[in-house]
Parts: structure tokens; C-alpha cells; sequence
């Protein structure tokens, strides 16, 4: 996928207006300083560093995490049709763990998660336009997403905690001990984690079918292969030493 400044900018604003819509006061503006402090980063970060994973491009990142707060609170209406306790949780924690359930994917407050890949071999036979930071120490994304926010001083409730912890569902063996408890009273007091997981998995499944099934059903051989230039012209950025702003303003 490949978006036009304005669609980055778009998506942006959603981003920001559902923190205001479904955030309480408090803690909403506890978030937008955090996220406007670092609005440039984020807006065009991409959400993983290789074209096989969902959002590998300028601006993934934030669409991505949009499309997970529609989709949870879609499937959180589909779970209470179909009988789920919806007492467990409030609207609140379900948005704002969808909201930041993918944060550390920034990195740390001085160095950037994802980087412009320079080795041109790994670019055309790999897709790989980004590369991981090798200046930033290694953490999970769970863990930096919930360092990032108490070290800002945002805080979460404990189903906040577990949700944005084990939204990768059983694809993160870590998670474990949260969803495959055998004992009644070990399984998970609400709903919450399963919904924000089906709804993240949801959003990079149907990223694949959009971008990649109409290759496969024109019967076409599936380049991975990074194209050399982005199409879409994306905005200019303010400080022309970042990393983005070297892969960008030049394109």
C-alpha cells in the first residue's frame, strides 16, 4: 500500500479524534501530549520492517492501529450478541488498548524502532525496507508499549495491562500463562484480551488480502521485491536530519 500526504494527514486525525472520543478527559490529554510530542515519528512510521508483514510502509503504522479500533469495537458487539459478560470491560479499555497496543513499535523517546534499510541486496531480494535499530535495546513490543506509557505517566488498568501483554494471542508463546490457563480460576476474568486480538489479527489479515490475493487470483508470480521509490509523495519534514526525513524528502 502506498498513501498520499493528505491520507497520512487523514488518518492522523482519526487517530487523535478517537483518543478525545473515547478516552476519559484526563488521561485523553495525557495521551495527546505524548503522541503530538512525537507526531512526526509517528505519523509516518511504518508497523513492521519487511512488505510481508502488515503495514511495512510510510504511514502504516497509525493505519493500522485505526483500523484495530474499528475492528474491536465491531467484534466487542458481535461477542455481546453472542452472550459475552460485557460487564468485565468498559469501552474506555477496550479503545485505548487498541489504541496503544502496538506503542513500542516507536522505539524509545531518543532513537526510532525501524530504520530506512540501506543494503540494497536485502531491499530488492527481501523486501525489507526498513531494518531494526540497532542503537535501541531490545524489548518486546508489548513490554516498550507499556514502559512508554508509565514512564509517561499514563495510566492503565490492569485488563488494560493483560490486553495490550497478550495481544498477540498464542502467536507469542510469552502469553501462555495468560490464555491457556486449565484452571477455572486461572483463565482470564473478561473477554477483553481475545477481543483485541481478533481485531489486530483481523486488520493485518484483511491488509493480505487486499494487497496480495489480487496477485494470486490474476494467476501472477508474487514479487516480494521492494520497488526502488515510493509513488505517493508524502509531506516534508521538519528536521532534515531524521532518519524518515532522509528516506522521504528525497523520493
Amino acid at each position: 500500500m502506498k498513501f498520499t500526504a493528505q491520507q497520512i494527514q487523514s488518518n492522523w486525525e482519526e487517530f487523535k479524534n478517537n483518543i478525545t472520543t473515547y478516552i476519559s478527559p484526563e488521561r485523553a490529554s495525557k495521551l495527546l501530549d505524548f503522541y503530538e510530542k512525537f507526531e512526526e515519528r509517528i505519523m509516518l512510521m511504518p508497523a513492521a520492517h519487511k512488505k510481508e508483514y502488515h503495514s511495512a510502509f510510510p504511514g502504516g503504522y497509525v493505519d493500522h492501529v485505526n483500523r484495530v479500533v474499528k475492528g474491536a469495537l465491531a467484534l466487542s458487539d458481535v461477542w455481546e450478541a453472542f452472550g459475552a459478560d460485557m460487564s468485565t470491560f468498559t469501552k474506555e479499555e477496550l479503545v485505548f488498548s487498541a489504541i496503544n497496543h502496538d506503542l513500542g513499535k516507536m522505539g524509545d523517546e531518543e532513537n526510532e524502532s525501524y530504520v530506512p534499510q540501506t543494503d540494497a541486496w536485502r531491499r530488492d531480494k527481501l523486501g525489507e525496507d526498513y531494518t531494526f535499530n540497532t542503537k535501541l535495546p531490545f524489548a518486546s513490543v508489548p513490554d516498550r508499549s507499556l514502559f512508554l506509557l508509565q514512564s509517561n505517566g499514563i495510566q492503565y488498568s490492569f485488563n488494560e495491562m493483560v490486553a495490550i501483554q497478550t495481544h498477540d494471542g498464542l502467536y507469542d508463546e510469552a502469553n501462555k500463562k495468560y490464555l491457556m490457563g486449565f484452571m477455572v480460576e486461572q483463565k482470564p476474568r473478561t473477554s477483553l484480551p481475545f477481543i483485541l486480538h481478533q481485531a489486530d489479527l483481523m486488520a493485518a489479515r484483511i491488509e493480505f488480502e487486499i494487497e496480495w490475493l489480487p496477485k494470486f487470483k490474476l494467476d501472477k508470480k508474487v514479487e516480494v521485491k521492494a520497488s526502488s521509490k515510493f509513488t505517493a509523495k508524502t509531506p516534508q519534514l521538519s528536521n532534515p536530519n531524521a532518519p524518515f526525513a532522509n528516506l522521504l524528502n528525497n523520493i
